[in-house]
């Protein structure tokens, strides 16, 4: 912003309710650079990814002021606290939050309250404009004030938040940071209502969700805990007999990286996520150097036939001891809740898991042969568990004689099965011997008075 002020003229509010905003055209970009680097204290601004420009102007069309905004800053402490997301969740949110780099009112004809004017001006209109050139609006906007130049009252007036001093870093190049000691005042403000509260939530809305889709989280784990990650996967017997540059274990951890930070698991998506890693961490994961001395991601074919070939049974087991390391022994009491998933689209394996509840401590899983069902697969995962003290849940599959002594008399746990018509016999005794509980309410569209008849309405 540009702090320079002209003695206001007699016109002053009519200047005022004659201010228009609209996009910066094509034939306009080298005026709008020549004027920032003429008279805004940062100079000409090269914006990469998504951005927009504005021209405040007249109503004679004369040029009055100018903005900026693009992408948010990767990486802000504070605002990252404010918005109370995760890392993975910044990762695959941040393009729904702008940066609002320049903000310069030109000399001469800057009046009072012009700032203000312009800028409510702008950010009315920023998520919609957003949403047309992107696909997407951004609900969260920041700036920074450099605190020798300006007091950044625009945005105290404008209802902008201040967070606090920026850490004094910026962004030389992607992934590489220059310490300037020169930290920054940062404001920031809601372009809608619970727009933070949207930005933390488990699933964005419908509007908001497709910008979710198209990002690839990053890992954010240390270089010390993938290594001991990948120590328990070198456990899990290798199926090649020569490879080049990844042994199975760094493979596999890659996966469960994968999953730990949010990201889909296809073999296309995993690809993504490995090309996201850094050089650290590609070291860590026992990648090797290729001939041009570089540590390359696998790719989605080298994910396709780590599926086809690598040991389920032990790799279930490294899972399993990867989760005591970190997360201890599993609950005392509790329940056992075994869960079947059938894929929703195109062919696949349907698989069996076992978690302890409330706790989501998972317990194992196992694929479901086609020719038979969930009933053997079950049974197989029950016999290394504790039951004392516990109650397996299953659905009515699992209602069966076999099943249930197992728990009883083998496993010494408790269980609730449930009964429906696959089982007749054992249905019409219970309702025989145990009386239906009234009911808590009364059915859907039905009223508790009763009609003339005595029927319920």
């Amino acid at each position: 912003m540009c702090n320079k002020q002209t003695p206001p003229p007699e016109d002053q509010q009519a200047l005022l309710d004659g201010v228009r905003v609209g996009l910066l055209e094509v034939r306009e970009q080298r005026q709008f650079q020549a004027l920032l680097g003429r008279h805004h204290y940062l100079g000409k601004i090269k914006p990469v990814g998504e951005r927009l420009c504005y021209v405040a102007t007249d109503e004679q069309g004369h040029w009055l002021a100018l903005l900026v905004f693009n992408g948010a800053a990767k990486h802000l402490k504070h605002r990252d606290q404010w918005i109370g997301w995760t890392p993975g969740q910044r990762d695959r949110r941040l393009r729904l939050v702008a940066n609002h780099s320049r903000f310069l009112l030109l000399p001469e004809r800057t009046v009072p309250n012009l700032g203000s004017k312009v800028l409510a001006l702008a950010l009315g209109r920023l998520s919609q404009d957003w949403r047309t050139r992107y696909g997407h609006p951004v609900v969260v906007v920041e700036s920074f004030v450099d605190p020798e130049q300006f007091d950044g009252t625009v945005y105290s007036a404008q209802g902008w938040k201040e967070l606090g001093p920026t850490d004094g870093w910026g962004r030389c190049r992607r992934d590489y940071y220059v310490k300037h000691d020169k930290p920054k005042r940062l404001f920031v403000r809601e372009l809608c209502r619970n727009a933070c509260r949207s930005l933390q939530a488990e699933h964005l809305r419908p509007e908001l969700a497709a910008v979710e889709i198209k990002e690839i989280p990053a890992c954010h784990h240390k270089v010390r805990q993938i290594r001991s990650i990948g120590e328990q996967f070198r456990q899990v017997p290798e199926y090649r007999q020569r490879f080049e540059s990844y042994p199975l274990w760094s493979l596999l951890t890659i996966v469960l990286l994968a999953v730990l930070s949010g990201a889909p698991r296809g073999q296309k998506d995993l690809a993504k996520f490995a090309k996201r890693l850094t050089k650290g961490q590609r070291r860590a994961l026992g990648i090797r150097r290729n001939a041009q001395r570089k540590y390359p991601a696998p790719s989605q074919t080298t994910f396709c036939r780590l599926f086809q070939r690598v040991d389920p049974a032990k790799i279930n087991a490294a899972i399993l001891a990867i989760q005591e390391q970190i997360r201890g022994p599993v609950p005392a009491g509790g329940l056992i809740v075994m869960d079947g998933k059938e894929p929703k689209h195109g062919p696949g394996d349907a698989v069996l898991t076992v978690i302890h509840a409330p706790s989501q401590y998972y317990l194992g899983s196992g694929l479901v042969d086609q020719k038979t069902n969930e009933i053997p697969v079950a049974r197989v995962l029950m016999k290394p568990l504790d039951l004392r003290e516990r109650i397996v849940v299953a659905v009515a599959l699992h209602t069966q004689t076999e099943t249930a002594r197992m728990i009883v008399m083998e496993k010494g746990g408790d269980y609730i099965l449930t009964v429906k018509d696959n089982q007749p016999t054992l249905r019409s005794t219970i309702e025989q011997l145990i009386p239906a509980p009234e009911a808590g309410f009364p059915p859907s569209g039905a009223h508790r008075s009763n009609g003339p008849d005595g029927r319920v309405e």
